[in-house]
């Protein structure tokens, strides 16, 4: 039998051995989750910062020129993990991270956006499974998030919401960020600190996202050192940059004009040229060429024109002014360490959760969600895919921009493809750990790794670390094994073995499978079979990039590394496969709840962004606003989404108005409005080919018309409903400059709406699990 990472045979026969396996190593583990334990004085404090979607090579000390001296500081002292890999899409990559188990065992088998009824897609941590957080607090530790959680089923994200699957009930103290995948930087759509929604009537125009979540972990831990000046505590803060929409402040970008005039080309052959002198691999290693798969391809940079270059230039100044802003706040929170005194005695841990990210398409947008989400085949004609901006207003905050795959690619450097992909341009990402006290660094060590490890070995490394061991149980369950193994012996050897020697991957249907020095990759999903043809096969000790398929030339191992990923997939439940896009399609019946008219009143805080996309999502519908108008009265009176597209209603200068931001396009219709009491309706009729036409009504009557705009569609209107003001980020910029969030001064009485049907191309499909479970026993 073949050896699994984690000492494991697999596939499991011998279950009552393996139950047996299971038991010896649950009864080392104390204590029981939630049972009271002292930490140590001397405990380490535990810091793991994770970024979004941000490549290999784009920090300095894995080759980028981007500012970023604070990780230049911790990786001279610290760690340089050469060969960490993470599955190659954000949430699986967090509850690996999370929970040290391989992602489909965790229920994360793709993002929390689908809910198909699977247990490798169920979307939350399984109740037999602690969280790092909950390991630690365990042990006497405070714990504290901050940013990014994306680990709660999108359908349980309300404020109504059963909320076991929220960030205080799997194991922090505090919590303050944003449940959602992204945000915009300048105005989050939606804030939740512990378990209630932020209410924040209108940001500072000051106001940066990266900012607000380092004053927040710093306020954390101030207010616990203020009643207790020797508890450890775990902070896990996971950054919403650099995910798209990619956003910076103003001050940083300028400081980045004109640096990529030269283009990915250059900039990665640059990148590379210092990656082999810092010595991350070998003078003999070859680079990738630039993608050329269909759909990913990159183009030489000398073959565009002044005006691409110039447009497709200034995403990577916003994209590299982003990520300096990440270093600027890891200053501030390692100088506050230093004042506290407690810098030495804190392990710090940087790393990304996946590869660069292609999905701004060829050239780039300025029109996020009509890119992203927005369907991939049938859009009609004059979709447009990246809404003609002004291309200085990119990275601030009336664009929601994302940067050409090119970028992604000097991203990635050396590697081939993005995100998503089971190569190792979604998979292999850096890491830094830095812990003065506890990992002092010898003279001759040059600090860098470059033995294998994976996002699910990060949990039990930083255990080992800190001296705790596993609680033994969660909630009266047994706790489920780690799949992880700790890597703090290659941390204290340089030369020591790898933790782990295989490691399967798979998502939307691609597969991989490592062990050793050899990888085998099933590229694309529903492909024609398992047999050798199909798989790619790449010596990466030689050949870490990918550039040379060996498959034909050793069948006999892409066979073996084959059957290996279909034993692993086995033992980590990760069938069926989402290789069709059926998880994406199909729906519970349980969200039907959230399709049910809503009332909504002047002081309700926002509506969530879920809960308010179920009523209006690919559908016609109705907004009904009951109000007295006196002649004076102006402002908001309903608002859904923002810059990335949305419509508000509104009373300025004695008319009504409604202006519909077409993700980025605003059309506006407006008519006057007379004093008294009101019955206005906002009227979506679903039209043929993703368009509404949408009707303004005045007491029955039609005052005004926009015809035949494009719906909003995927993850569009962000921000949810607000009532009485425009909240989350403004829908029309104009108005926002001319009066902020325009609270009505009026008596506004309600607002109601009204799903009606959904169009015919919704691809939508309620599944009733109950009842085709009563069927199968019929």
């Amino acid at each position: 039998m073949n050896e699994y990472s984690d000492g494991y045979p697999y596939p499991v026969r011998d279950y009552a051995g393996f139950c047996g396996r299971v038991a010896e190593r649950a009864s080392e583990s104390v204590p029981a989750w939630g049972a009271a334990s002292q930490a140590r004085t001397d405990a380490p404090n535990v810091v793991v910062m994770l970024m979004d979607d941000m490549g290999y090579s784009d920090i300095s000390p894995y080759g980028s020129e981007i500012d970023t001296p604070a990780l230049e500081e911790l990786a001279a002292g610290g760690y340089r993990l050469g060969n960490y890999q993470t599955p190659p899409m954000c949430s699986p990559a967090r509850a690996s991270l999370m929970t040290g188990l391989n992602p489909h065992r965790a229920g994360f088998a793709w993002v929390p956006h689908v809910d198909p009824g699977f247990p490798n897609a169920a979307m939350e941590i399984p109740a037999d499974v602690p969280t790092v957080a909950e390991h630690f607090r365990a042990h006497g530790y405070a714990t504290f998030m901050v940013g990014k959680w994306h680990l709660t089923p999108e359908a349980k994200m309300h404020d109504a919401a059963e909320k076991s699957a929220w960030p205080v009930q799997r194991g922090f103290d505090r919590y303050y960020g944003c449940m959602d995948g992204f945000t915009s930087l300048f105005h989050p759509h939606r804030l939740v600190r512990d378990n209630s929604q932020v209410v924040i009537d209108e940001y500072p125009r000051d106001y940066f996202l990266t900012d607000d979540l380092t004053d927040q972990a710093m306020s954390m831990v101030s207010e616990l050192r203020a009643s207790d000046p020797s508890k450890p505590f775990f902070l896990y803060f996971a950054h919403t940059a650099v995910h798209g929409p990619v956003q910076a402040k103003a001050e940083d970008v300028e400081k980045y004009r004109g640096r990529y005039e030269s283009g990915w080309d250059h900039i990665r052959a640059e990148r590379f040229r210092r990656q082999i002198h810092v010595g991350l691999f070998a003078e003999d290693t070859e680079c990738a060429p630039r993608n050329t798969e269909p759909g990913f391809d990159v183009p030489a940079w000398d073959d565009l024109d002044d005006e691409q270059k110039k447009l497709f230039a200034r995403y990577m100044e916003v994209y590299a002014a982003s990520i300096d802003n990440v270093d600027q706040n890891l200053r501030r929170l390692v100088d506050y360490l230093k004042v506290l005194g407690e810098y030495e005695n804190t392990i710090i841990v940087f790393t990304s959760d996946n590869g660069g990210t292609s999905e701004g398409g060829a050239t780039g947008t300025r029109s996020y969600f009509s890119r992203f989400g927005a369907p991939k085949t049938g859009l009609p004609e004059g979709w447009m895919a990246d809404v003609p901006r002004d291309p200085a207003l990119i990275g601030g905050p009336q664009t929601y921009a994302q940067h050409p795959r090119g970028w992604a690619y000097a991203a990635n450097t050396p590697f081939r493809l993005y995100k998503t992909f089971p190569h190792a341009g979604g998979v292999r990402v850096p890491m830094i750990v830095s812990w003065p006290a506890g990992l002092p660094r010898a003279v001759d060590d040059d600090g860098v790794r470059r033995q294998f490890a994976h996002a699910v070995d990060v949990a039990p490394t930083l255990m080992e670390l800190a001296g705790i061991n596993p609680v033994s149980e969660r909630h009266g369950l047994p706790a489920r094994q780690m799949d992880g193994q700790s890597f703090v012996r290659i941390l204290h050897d340089r030369f020591a073995p790898a933790a782990r020697a295989s490691q399967y991957t798979e998502l939307n249907g691609r597969l991989g499978f490592l062990e050793g020095r050899w990888k085998a990759v099933f590229p694309e999903p529903n492909g024609a079979g398992w047999d050798a043809g199909e798989w790619e096969l790449y010596d990466v000790e030689a050949d870490p990039a990918e550039t040379r398929n060996l498959a034909a030339a050793h069948p006999e191992k892409v066979r073996d590394l084959g059957e290996k990923w279909r034993a692993a997939a086995w033992w980590n439940q990760v069938f069926p496969l989402n290789d069709d896009g059926s998880f994406n399609r199909n729906r519970p019946a349980t969200e039907l709840g959230l399709e049910q008219p809503v009332t909504l009143y002047p002081g309700t805080p926002t509506l969530e962004r879920y809960r308010s996309a179920k009523l209006v999502r690919l559908r016609s519908f109705t907004v009904d606003v009951d109000l007295e108008y006196r002649d004076g009265d102006q402002g908001v009176l309903v608002a859904h989404g923002d810059q990335g597209g949305g419509y508000v209603l509104f009373i300025e200068g004695g008319r009504l108005n409604v202006a519909y931001n077409e993700y980025g396009t605003v059309r506006r219709a407006s008519c006057i409005i007379s004093a008294g009491r009101h019955t206005i309706r906002l009227r979506f009729e679903v039209l043929p080919e993703f368009q509404w036409t949408i009707a303004l009504e005045v007491d029955g009557m039609v005052t005004a018309e926009l015809r035949e705009v494009f719906q909003l569609v995927g993850m569009a209107p962000f921000a949810g409903i607000s009532v009485g003001l425009d909240r989350g980020g403004p829908v029309d910029w104009e108005v926002y400059e001319r009066h902020g969030c325009f609270r009505y001064t009026g008596r506004l009485h309600s607002v109601r709406y009204t799903p009606g049907p959904k169009a015919a191309y919704s691809p939508e499909k309620i599944v009733a699990m109950d009842q085709r479970i009563l069927a199968a026993f019929e």
